[in-house]
């Protein structure tokens, strides 16, 4: 009876990468979230698999890795878009349009807020604040910020979205 051994899913370049952060900070433990992030970077989520090995690097258990993880609302254990894009619902962005704008961008995207779309370029979710409320309604998309989002935006920048998830 042969058996199989997994694959792992953290990599060499992940793992020389996470171990970069140890001089850095005063314990294995407070490294979990960088590291988690180096996965998630990598992979576009943080796959089940991942959690014992870096639970292991870190010398924790894999509850204490699994704790951090599913406490933030970031990290997914399905890859995501290209491109995540979060359109802020918080109050500020609710009473300026932000869910319409939401609405808008899920049609033009042909998904639900939190699905993927069927290309995997786009991932569109609400955020709970994005800390942009002077510019309400605002969005997140990996790293570009849209203020003063319209309705009438959503078809151009649901394109925008696919080719910034294109790299151009």
């Amino acid at each position: 009876m042969a058996t199989t051994t997994a694959q792992p899913v953290i990599t060499p370049q992940m793992r020389a990468e996470i171990e970069a952060f140890f001089p850095r900070y005063p314990t294995r433990q407070a490294v979990t979230l960088p590291a988690l992030h180096i996965i998630n970077e990598h992979l576009r989520c943080v796959p089940d698999g991942a959690i014992p090995e870096l639970a292991q690097m870190l010398e924790l258990s894999p509850a204490q890795v699994y704790d951090t993880l599913t406490f933030y609302q970031f990290f997914k254990s399905k890859p995501c878009g290209k491109v995540r894009a979060w359109v802020c619902r918080s109050i500020s962005c609710s009473l300026r349009g932000g869910e319409e704008v939401l609405e808008a961008l899920a049609e033009k995207l042909g998904v639900a807020p939190g699905e993927t779309t069927s290309d995997g370029k786009v991932t569109l979710e609400f955020g709970e604040c994005l800390g942009l409320c002077d510019f309400a309604p605002a969005m997140l998309a990996n790293e570009a910020v849209y203020k003063n989002m319209t309705v009438e935006q959503a078809g151009a920048v649901a394109t925008q979205l696919k080719q910034q998830a294109d790299g151009r």
